[in-house]
């Protein structure tokens, strides 16, 4: 099934190459950032004919020319005594959320506000919001979101979602509301290789982790669609150099094994009109999703691979799972090595996309989700 799947991906690219890589950063040997940085979206259209605001657009309008001392007090006035209901593909709004409350209590303690936060699993959360967009008044007041592809299509252009832009993160930037092009970008997540380190076996080019008898822990494509952009975006000039500039590093021994496959994609990678290292991106993408072992979360590969047992085994995963390790005597974050961070890592170490904000345009609580 899997080679199957490797297959059709690679057949995908005939009628969409670079469709699913808008938003999705390539890392390199570099170490990763850590949760935070700017990536803009696609831009907007500026010939686009001007369209009358829906009420929560005009709530919006007005909120990127205030403070967040006045948003504080049209959150306070609007949502005191109410239940926020948020959904994104991260934990973050649900951490975010208490130090919100506390904040708007500090202002006024008579302030309450109690919340809910969800987090759909396997790409769920546009049918999500597509449904809860039907009603006149929504459910969900805000949210946290990635794929710039799907939400630009799926979210922005049919109405669903609004892009809200603060004006204290506007000046802090250098930019305006109204000049800015893309979506406010709260947090950048970066996904790594990482290995462990209990046993003997070391990871120090990006080939390894698709050699014979790999199966790295990973979130599966279908799941995970940044996943799938990633492999998308391999196959440009500057990333397939990247692939092939790892293999030339490659023992001779190692080279044969991979040729094969290479040699292979040579002729797919002149139909989709690659470049000249194009062959090296489908061959490594072929081998990985033909190999890698799907899993539905980054949390459970996280919680496999800081344990001792887990010997020997790697995954690509966000790197922040580690923050959340509870050590013990069997777990332990220093039972884990991040490949890149190694002396002569060669090519790729992990790649990096965005959550984004977004009021939801049937916002019961548009004021407090600008706050």
């Amino acid at each position: 099934m899997k080679k199957l799947l490797s297959l059709l991906l690679v057949a995908l690219m005939l009628v969409g190459l670079m469709a699913g890589c808008g938003t999705t950063e390539t890392t390199t040997s570099n170490p990763p950032a850590d949760d935070g940085g700017e990536v803009s979206a696609p831009p907007a259209d500026d010939t686009a004919p001007d369209v009358e605001l829906t009420a929560t657009q005009q709530i919006i309008a007005e909120a990127e020319t205030m403070t967040l001392e006045e948003l504080a007090a049209k959150a306070i006035e609007e949502s005191n005594g109410q239940t926020f209901f948020g959904v994104g593909n991260s934990s973050r709004g649900k951490t975010a959320l208490p130090l919100f409350i506390e904040y708007l209590q500090s202002i006024d303690p008579s302030y309450t506000l109690e919340y809910d936060w969800q987090q759909p699993k396997n790409n769920k959360i546009f049918d999500q919001l597509t449904a809860d967009s039907l009603k006149d008044t929504g459910t969900f007041a805000m949210t946290l979101i990635q794929d710039g592809n799907q939400i630009e299509s799926k979210m922005v252009q049919t109405g669903i979602l609004d892009t809200f832009i603060p004006k204290d993160w506007a000046d802090a930037n250098g930019v305006t509301a109204d000049t800015y092009e893309g979506y406010l970008p709260l947090q950048t997540l970066n996904k790594v290789f990482m290995y462990n380190n209990t046993g003997s076996k070391t990871y120090d080019n990006c080939w390894d982790f698709v050699a014979e008898g790999e199966h790295g822990l990973f979130m599966d494509i279908d799941s995970e669609v940044v996943g799938k952009n990633f492999l998308y975006m391999l196959t440009s000039d500057t990333y397939s150099a990247w692939l092939k500039e790892a293999f030339d590093a490659l023992s001779a021994e190692e080279q044969a094994y991979f040729q094969p496959t290479i040699d292979a994609m040579a002729a797919d990678a002149a139909d989709l009109g690659l470049g000249e290292n194009g062959k090296y991106a489908l061959a490594w993408i072929k081998l990985w999703v033909g190999s890698y072992n799907a899993q539905t979360d980054d949390g459970p590969i996280c919680n496999t691979l800081v344990d001792a047992s887990a010997t020997d085994q790697f995954g690509l995963l966000v790197y922040s799972k580690l923050r959340s390790v509870e050590e013990s005597a069997s777990v332990s974050k220093n039972n884990i090595t991040i490949a890149a961070y190694n002396d002569g890592y060669t090519g790729i170490g992990g790649y990096g996309y965005c959550h984004y904000l977004f009021v939801t345009d049937n916002s019961p609580l548009p004021w407090t989700a600008c706050a």
